[in-house]
């Protein structure tokens, strides 16, 4: 029996881990469960799961009396921090959106307790702290997201093979075949409408913009330990296998499926054991066929962005991604166009320095300058 908190419980990631742990009542415990906003719905779950402890990071006006029963509530900003050190729990499944879960991380696992990490940002903005403080816990950290989960995957049957290089692969996103003139001019609706994924809406245009991409391969560099110049982007439409490994005498190693995140999920929760997730199964006399395709960087300059962020150091990923969530808020908000993602992140990018990147303090004013400096940007443009 494993105790379980999950940051983020109401998101996508955190619906679907409450969902493989209900169908496993016998191996998880659900003990602790954070919201940003969507009460209502975490209300309905505390219900179902009668967890210890509930926060969310905005107070609500009033709590119904049914969920106060046998539940502590914490409210606040600090509420993700304050959650993972009083949470009666061995894994904390990070799922929150953004650079808010970096704290929450570090807090973990100078708690000894399991990171289950779905977060991008914590490895994006702060790699060398993560790793560091997993180091010095004693624990791995374990991918939830479906191509780092495949590495990881693939990386248990190397048998102690150094890898060669590693295969992200990409689905390509709603834009995959269309011209640079039409990307630009990409509206919300058409940018949110995956074909593959159903996901939260930062991420899916993420995904659309292959900004996710870039972030990917920041936290495969730190998380697989491998330079830049060794992990590769592959666009594979499909969706079904979702990342590979490459070793040294050509053998490359790929985990399949079909596009689940449940199965990501699961595998961090349950590990090293395998249990059912409920979810369709892959049938090969189905797939019509597998394809591939080198990703084109002039038209989705966002994932040159993350190898540019690699090559700078320092805190320059954290630039990236403090510039690219003010982006995509602004995209989502209507005020500029899908084409101008990029841009901004790459005008934030050109004009806030990047410091060293060994301290928390280094990495958070990073993120905050470079947040300041995308709104700048912004105003001085009239969007």
């Amino acid at each position: 029996m494993r105790k379980l908190a999950i940051l983020g419980s109401t998101g996508s990631i955190g619906t679907q881990a409450l969902d493989v742990a209900a169908r496993h009542p016998d191996r998880f415990q659900v003990t602790a469960l954070v919201a940003r906003a969507s009460g209502d719905k975490l209300f309905e779950q505390v219900r179902a799961f009668r967890p210890k402890l509930a926060a969310l990071i905005q107070e609500p006006k009033g709590l119904p009396e049914d969920v106060r029963q046998g539940c502590e509530w914490m409210f606040g900003e600090d509420a993700l921090t304050r959650v993972v050190r009083a949470c009666d729990a061995d894994d904390v499944l990070v799922s929150v959106v953004g650079v808010v879960g970096l704290t929450a991380v570090l807090e973990a696992l100078a708690c000894g307790k399991r990171v289950l990490l779905a977060n991008k940002e914590p490895l994006v903005a702060g790699g060398e702290l993560v790793m560091r403080a997993s180091r010095e816990a004693g624990l791995p950290l374990y991918p939830v997201d479906s191509e780092h989960s495949a590495i990881f995957q693939c990386l248990q049957g190397a048998q102690g093979n150094a890898p060669r290089r590693l295969l992200l692969t990409a689905s390509g996103g709603p834009f995959r075949t269309w011209d640079a003139q039409a990307i630009a001019r990409a509206t919300k609706a058409q940018a949110l409408r995956h074909p593959n994924w159903r996901m939260g809406p930062k991420i899916t245009v993420d995904s659309a913009s292959m900004v996710n991409k870039a972030l990917e391969v920041i936290e495969a560099r730190w998380l697989f330990d491998m330079p830049a110049e060794r992990i590769d982007v592959l666009i594979h439409p499909q969706s079904v296998i979702h990342s590979m490994v490459e070793f040294e005498d050509g053998a490359v190693m790929a985990q399949l499926g079909t596009p689940d995140m449940r199965l990501p999920i699961l595998y961090a929760m349950s590990y090293p054991d395998r249990l059912a997730t409920g979810g369709e199964r892959l049938d090969f006399a189905k797939l019509a066929a597998l394809t591939f395709e080198t990703p084109d960087t002039a038209r989705f300059p966002g994932l040159r962005l993350g190898y540019d962020a690699l090559a700078c150091g320092g805190t320059m990923p954290a630039i990236l991604n403090g510039a690219n969530e003010v982006a995509v808020d602004a995209f989502l908000h209507e005020r500029i166009a899908f084409g101008r993602i990029a841009e901004l992140v790459e005008e934030t990018m050109q004009s806030v320095p990047a410091a060293h990147g060994g301290t928390l303090e280094q990495v958070l004013e990073s993120d905050r300058a470079a947040r300041e400096r995308a709104r700048a940007l912004l105003r001085a443009r009239g969007e």
